[in-house]
């Protein structure tokens, strides 16, 4: 007779991948706010610490979870951090870096689609905007960062949106120096000027 296997799951591959799939589900029912590694590891069959072993924290566990080609916290750090002076011109550059590149454009509107399903609200609400653009609002020393941060996201979905997903026929033939030109200011001034 052979001895059966108790307890939770030892670390694999496929552990990785139960871990993520349990994350996703539980972010996209629960809310950021509402999932805890603990619940996570529950729903995945392994041990929490395991979920900290390959994630780390909860932030990176979300961060991994939206399936990104690219760490939204890591391009924003290397790219957009600074002084504030040129801090819009430098964040479009990031954004339009990462979405125009053909290898990585799939990924990202497979991210944007997530977001209207049931849900996606409470995701970018409760873990994109705190997660990763709270601590870029921080990292820039900007006043109020939740409030301006909130104002900068609101047009760079719209130009998401309107460049890569309905694809305006105006944005999606502007080239990027043209979409600087026009988005720049008005970033500097959600970042910058009286609210």
């Amino acid at each position: 007779m052979t001895a059966t296997a108790r307890g939770r799951r030892r670390g694999s591959p496929d552990t990785r991948a139960a871990i993520l799939a349990a994350a996703r589900t539980r972010f996209a029912e629960a809310g950021f706010a509402g999932t805890t590694i603990r619940g996570v590891a529950g729903d995945a069959g392994v041990d929490p610490a395991l979920v900290h072993h390959y994630f780390g924290s909860k932030d990176d566990l979300f961060v991994a979870a939206l399936e990104l080609p690219v760490d939204p916290r890591a391009v924003m750090a290397e790219q957009v951090v600074g002084p504030l002076d040129g801090a819009g011109e430098r964040l479009l550059r990031a954004l339009l870096s990462v979405w125009d590149d053909p290898s990585m454009r799939p990924a990202l509107l497979a991210m944007v689609r997530r977001l209207v399903e049931p849900g996606g609200e409470r995701l970018f609400r409760e873990g994109f905007l705190p997660v990763v653009l709270a601590p870029l609002g921080e990292a820039l020393g900007i006043d109020a960062p939740e409030r301006r941060m909130q104002l900068v996201a609101s047009q760079v979905i719209g130009l998401i949106m309107l460049r890569y997903v309905v694809r305006a026929p105006a944005l999606a033939a502007m080239d990027a120096e043209a979409l600087v030109a026009a988005y720049a200011p008005v970033l500097d001034r959600f970042l910058a000027g009286p609210l």
